[in-house]
């Protein structure tokens, strides 16, 4: 495969017997493989890290997952235990705030039986994770951790929106930023939902990544069906100067675009006398919330919402204003009681967010015959990003 040489900017031909899984297979000294990709709100992480976490595990090695959120109960990292991941989580903030955090929970993970890979996924509204997370890493844990090239996804909706600068994006200029800084401090742009969307919109939609960033590599995925996974796995497994993207960042954009954001993480017991459908309490949750976020001309970054009752577990979610209600995991079951958990990340205030949350689970249990008890609800605009550690330098 030919990517770009991140180092020199320019292209070349990686050598498969400088891959990852050559390593893996003749190397004495064990060194967890990092694997982080990164991706703004909604992009397909979630689905991603468990498509990969598969992959190395049909391949024989030990697979760890790290999530992360601003605040607890993650939707993800319900998902991804459902499919049976070994996942840890760091809740509270981001991995670049939370560098310690981070490290201890890889530690956790190995506990048992150290990992061969690790995937982790950062919060969707970060970026300068290359200065904060990758080269923290690297530079002071390099014995322990080998580092994979930095992908970073971008979806559809809010992208082309935001790298075309049209009016009405549904996002500022200043989280706008975010976005484009990841994509920047990438070593690779995933461009999501192929399957979703029209050749000629995937075939645009590449030409304004290379436009805002011209000597990262693009590659076309589908984290649903699996198409593109070969070249991304490829593009994994080298071995090589990578993550090493350190960009000039200004903070106060970066703060006040993350704070434009209302964040929501609720927990709720469903129970009803007759049983319902699980899959269609989720996706109407959903589809209410997209209307009444509308009618209050509030943007979606990422609406997530999973149901889990003994054993069996689905998720609705919705990626943006313009993109319908989607069940991505249907759970194919009835129900009389199960628990809920709901991630909203709006751009809106997030006491209206809240409001807005609690009505639409109120209103859907009510048509289902069912009652809603609140157990935990953390509503926030996230605070200004403080980077344990920073290297202004690559090594």
């Amino acid at each position: 495969m030919t990517f770009w040489n991140v180092t020199a900017g320019r292209r070349c031909q990686l050598v498969p017997a400088e891959s990852f899984r050559t390593k893996v297979q003749h190397t004495m000294t064990h060194r967890i493989r990092y694997v982080m990709v990164g991706g703004f709100l909604g992009a397909g992480k979630t689905t991603t890290l468990g498509r990969l976490a598969a992959h190395y595990q049909a391949r024989g090695l030990n697979v760890g997952i790290v999530t992360n959120d601003q605040a607890a109960d993650l939707v993800d990292t319900s998902t991804l235990r459902a499919q049976g991941f070994s996942v840890e989580e760091v809740a509270g903030a981001c991995f670049c705030c939370s560098f310690d955090d981070l490290i201890d929970r890889i530690r956790q993970l190995g506990a048992a039986q150290r990992p061969d890979v690790i995937l982790a996924e950062p919060v969707g509204s970060c970026t300068d994770l290359v200065a904060t997370v990758i080269q923290p890493i690297r530079q002071l844990f390099d014995a322990e951790f080998e580092i994979a090239p930095y992908a970073v996804i971008l979806k559809p909706s809010h992208g082309r929106r935001i790298l075309k600068n049209e009016a009405g994006g549904g996002f500022s200029p200043k989280a706008a930023y975010i976005l484009k800084k990841q994509l920047e401090e990438a070593d690779a742009v995933l461009i999501n939902r192929i399957d979703e969307i029209p050749a000629e919109e995937a075939a645009e939609l590449e030409e304004l990544v290379r436009e805002h960033c011209p000597e990262v590599p693009v590659l076309r995925v589908s984290a649903r069906t699996g198409e593109g996974f070969e070249p991304l796995v490829e593009l994994l497994d080298q071995r090589g100067e990578f993550g090493r993207r350190v960009l000039d960042i200004d903070y106060d954009i970066y703060a006040e675009g993350e704070a434009e954001l209302g964040w929501l993480n609720s927990s709720v017991r469903v129970t009803a006398t007759d049983a319902f459908a699980l899959d269609t309490l989720l996706l109407e949750i959903v589809s209410r919330l997209k209307n009444q976020l509308e009618a209050a001309g509030a943007e979606p970054a990422h609406l997530k919402t999973i149901g889990l009752w003994e054993g069996f577990y689905g998720v609705a979610n919705l990626i943006s204003s313009d993109t319908p209600p989607e069940l991505s995991l249907p759970s194919h079951c009835d129900v009389k009681e199960c628990d809920l958990v709901v991630n909203a990340r709006v751009a809106c205030d997030p006491a209206i967010l809240q409001t807005q949350v609690e009505q639409a689970v109120r209103h859907v249990c009510r048509d289902l015959n069912a009652v809603p008890e609140f157990r935990q609800t953390q509503s926030f605009r996230p605070g200004r990003p403080v980077p344990t550690h920073r290297f202004e330098a690559a090594e």
